[in-house]
């Protein structure tokens, strides 16, 4: 897939597990039967109000006819569109991305996704890191991290699965609107549970490497702070 959509939004409290219900039910087969992709589903364990999710896209103009199909002539979401509207505060923290790279964008699933009546939890989670850079270091910053971010990542257990940057093509689809105005790059990595990220975490800390060396030139070359989503998949997600 060349387009993705990361997609965060802002739920009524206690609202979330009625709104993964839903998706998980109607809006999986639904939308990939039109020639999308649904990446993955995520709980965020930093609040308990968010739900994110990524589906992607083979072009620009392939993403138009698809949400046209969905949104606007598709049976799905004229039937349950308005029940998951009513769980949401915000949907429009959306971004528009694409792989940073040849082979950066998300593998093809390896297993079948689990069934539409699947209740089971994976014990996986996912970390989504997002960096703000400049737009003309596009380039740099993707050979930077490949070359030096990247290696350490997966030294400490933490192997980049995907790395994209923003599409800044016009969003056709202005019913869905997206984030404009920024550039960021962004690098996701899974784990078998919470504490093999955890040691992850405290490995990376650990590390003089980090510190003395990859840290300092990362910072230098972000505009904002680093920001990181912990993602608990969903039953029926098939990234986790």
């Amino acid at each position: 897939m060349n387009i993705i959509e990361l997609r965060q939004y802002t739920l009524r409290p206690g609202q979330r597990d009625l709104l993964i219900d839903l998706f998980d039910r109607e809006f999986v087969e639904s939308q990939e039967a039109l020639g999308m992709r649904v990446v993955g589903q995520f709980r965020d364990e930093d609040d308990p109000d968010r739900f994110v999710w990524l589906r992607g896209f083979p072009t620009m103009r392939a993403r138009r006819e698809a949400l046209t199909a969905f949104y606007v002539e598709g049976e799905a979401w004229r039937r349950h569109g308005p029940a998951a509207n009513a769980t949401m505060v915000d949907s429009s923290n959306a971004l528009l991305l694409r792989p940073a790279g040849p082979d950066s964008g998300f593998p093809e699933p390896e297993t079948p996704r689990p069934p539409a009546d699947a209740t089971t939890v994976p014990d996986s989670r996912v970390m989504a890191t997002i960096y703000a850079v400049d737009e003309q270091a596009d380039d740099d910053f993707s050979r930077f991290f490949d070359d030096r971010v990247a290696p350490l990542m997966a030294e400490t257990g933490a192997p980049p699965l995907a790395r994209l940057r923003t599409e800044h093509a016009e969003n056709t689809f202005p019913r869905l609107p997206v984030r404009e105005g920024e550039n960021l790059f962004i690098w996701f990595a899974s784990f078998a549970d919470s504490d093999r990220r955890r040691e992850h975490v405290e490995r990376l800390e650990r590390s003089q490497e980090w510190h003395e060396k990859v840290l300092p030139e990362l910072t230098a070359r972000l505009s904002a702070p680093p920001l990181h989503l912990r993602l608990a998949p969903t039953a029926r997600s098939q990234l986790r």
